[in-house]
């Protein structure tokens, strides 16, 4: 069942809602001061509401990345419910001359209308593909840009790292914990890629609050501290979370500790947790010292500042689970996807059924493709997949085993494509495995696959790596 609390701060209302449900104060403002200038100027020249397309897509992967992992769809649709303009909003927005009476009046009665179709969440994503078509008014479409971007870009970004480090843990659980080193709320969207990306868990409780996502934590350095000895700081956390909890061992002697550790359970401790040193060594013998003290069965948790190349590593050795902090929630040196959002196609007047005209940038080093894009990845007859094919104006036709990519996501206004996180987790999960098996090498390389964008006629109208033509027809 779904709760409904009204929540009113001034004249703002927000919505809290149970069911995994985000809850948000309005979000009109989390955009760019030239999104209204941009419409203010259109609606004095009578094209604010020609029917226009808008998609959101990137040009390339991060630098030596074989794939990437579309995140954020669900926070999306959450926050497009709630972009809509208070009376307090607007009239701070007239205040600062950012829209004039016209625009307000328009802005005040805001809600989005039009379409739109995408990648869903946890699909694998490379250079040039449509990962969300917006179809509505230039005015409408146009205002969310910088909402959908930096929702889209954060989250991807996470996710995408999430999946290298999952990948490269071999089914061995990755602990997301890195709140501390991110913008607190950009700390709750982290957690959140992080566990459609495979993560096991977070240490983040709004996370599990707001989304579902599994949360989890014990002890640090300053509990032990705390106490007038190790052993009293681990009778302390034994009583209180029972035998199954996880220490942290390498606050004064690490061999000590693990012994106090044992003894206190008679074998039975559930984990340790290693914070410092060569992990690969003293993972070796920590795990020898507890096999010759009988608690075979106790876990080795490794953490401190690891990444996708350090879990990489640590494949061959006896650790059980991986804490990932610092490198996750900033992308692991990609803090961005570098997604962006243009206007493709747009009609010759606000008629809904207006004919639509491709338009296109020819920026040096920032062309655009002009027309409205489907999306299919090709496989294999093994059922691995083997490119990304982009339809202009059409879908891509394929044979039996290949997939159309984009689903609806709004239609008519109405959010139709929420789903549980979990479904995402799946998706992740099963769209990894159908990737090349170099596509899950830590090492540097190109897109695991390659794009191929197509034109109505079905021919190849554009290569990211190699040319790009202006298509003819939508």
């Amino acid at each position: 069942m779904t709760a409904h609390v009204e929540l009113t701060t001034g004249r703002s209302c927000c919505r809290a809602r149970s069911s995994n449900r985000v809850v948000f104060m309005t979000t009109a403002l989390l955009t760019d001061h030239y999104e209204l200038t941009m419409i203010r100027a259109a609606m004095r020249a009578d094209t604010a509401f020609r029917r226009s397309i808008f998609e959101l897509f990137p040009r390339r992967l991060p630098e030596g990345r074989r794939y990437g992992v579309v995140a954020g769809v669900g926070r999306m649709l959450d926050a497009l419910e709630e972009f809509t303009f208070d009376d307090e909003t607007v009239d701070w927005l007239l205040e600062k001359d950012v829209v004039n009476e016209e625009l307000a009046t328009w802005l005040r009665d805001y809600r989005f209308t039009g379409n739109m179709w995408g990648y869903p969440e946890g699909e694998m994503y490379f250079p040039g593909a449509p990962l969300l078509r917006v179809e509505g008014s230039f005015a409408e479409a146009c205002v969310l840009e910088t909402l959908l971007l930096s929702i889209y870009n954060h989250d991807s970004a996470i996710a995408s790292a999430a999946s290298r480090m999952t990948a490269m843990a071999e089914g061995r659980p990755c602990i997301e914990m890195g709140s501390r080193r991110a913008q607190e709320q950009a700390a709750v969207a982290a957690a959140r890629a992080a566990y459609v990306a495979g993560f096991a868990s977070s240490s983040n409780l709004e996370a599990g609050k707001r989304w579902g996502v599994p949360t989890g934590g014990t002890a640090a350095h300053s509990f032990t501290l705390l106490h007038d000895s190790e052993e009293e700081a681990f009778k302390a956390q034994l009583a209180a979370l029972g035998e199954e909890t996880t220490l942290l061992v390498d606050t004064y002697d690490l061999e000590e500790a693990v012994r106090t550790g044992v003894r206190l359970t008679e074998g039975r401790l559930g984990a340790i947790r290693l914070d410092s040193g060569d992990h690969a060594i003293v993972a070796r013998q920590m795990r020898d010292l507890l096999d010759d003290l009988g608690a075979t069965e106790t876990k080795i948790i490794v953490t401190s500042d690891l990444d996708e190349w350090q879990i990489a590593a640590l494949r061959g050795a006896p650790v059980d689970g991986f804490g990932v902090g610092t490198s996750v929630v900033t992308g692991s040196g990609h803090p961005t996807c570098g997604f962006v959002y243009k206007l493709v196609a747009r009609g010759d007047s606000d008629a809904a059924d207006a004919q639509l005209y491709p338009v296109a940038k020819k920026s040096a080093n920032k062309n655009t493709v002009g027309g409205r894009k489907f999306a299919m990845r090709r496989f294999d007859e093994r059922g691995v997949a083997e490119a990304e094919i982009v339809g202009i104006g059409t879908p891509p036709t394929g044979d039996h085993n290949d997939r159309q990519l984009m689903v609806p996501l709004v239609q008519d206004g109405e959010v139709v494509g929420r789903e549980p996180i979990e479904a995402a987790r799946e998706r992740h999960e099963k769209s990894r495995a159908e990737l090349p098996v170099a596509a899950l090498r830590v090492s540097r390389g190109e897109p695991s696959i390659p794009t191929i964008i197509l034109n109505s006629e079905g021919d190849e109208a554009y290569n990211p790596y190699l040319h790009s033509v202006i298509p003819r027809n939508i």
